[in-house]
């Protein structure tokens, strides 16, 4: 029988501890997908409800806002930058149906980023919105 040693040893255990690694990382996240997938009480999913808000408000969006939103989630690695539009646009959706309004308005758009957000991303936006010149006082409370 032939015995490890060496460099080799040292590639197969180097490959051994990658490939867990990256098997863990895939799993977490799909996991997590798994367990946005799951209906709730009132027999949807976070992801059904999502798709429910797009396509509600799908109408009410114009050119500026759509542009707006595509230049806040620009910093999105470009793998994720799909996922993280569409949970926005849900987001506002959501806040557009609830309020009634007839159009996705500026402060629609970053209201529903903040609040769809994490924290961390919210450095960005005031970034953002400062180079913009759009004053982000009447949505402190939500940051």
């Amino acid at each position: 029988m032939y015995q490890l040693e060496g460099w080799f040893l040292w590639f197969i255990l180097f490959w051994v501890v990658v490939l867990v690694g990256l098997f863990a990382i895939g799993g977490y996240f799909m996991f997590r997908k798994f367990l946005k997938k799951l209906p709730k009480d009132d027999g949807k999913s976070d992801m059904d409800w999502e798709e429910y808000y797009v396509k509600q408000t799908s109408h009410l969006w114009s050119d500026d806002q759509k542009a707006l939103l595509e230049d806040l989630v620009s910093p999105v690695p470009e793998l994720f930058r799909d996922v993280a539009r569409h949970k926005i646009a849900g987001k506002i959706g959501e806040l557009a149906l609830k309020e009634n309004a007839d159009k996705i308005t500026q402060e629609l758009v970053i209201r529903g980023y903040i609040l769809a957000t994490p924290k961390r991303d919210h450095k960005f936006l005031r970034k953002r919105l400062a180079e913009k010149q759009i004053s982000t006082a009447p949505f402190e409370s939500l940051f």
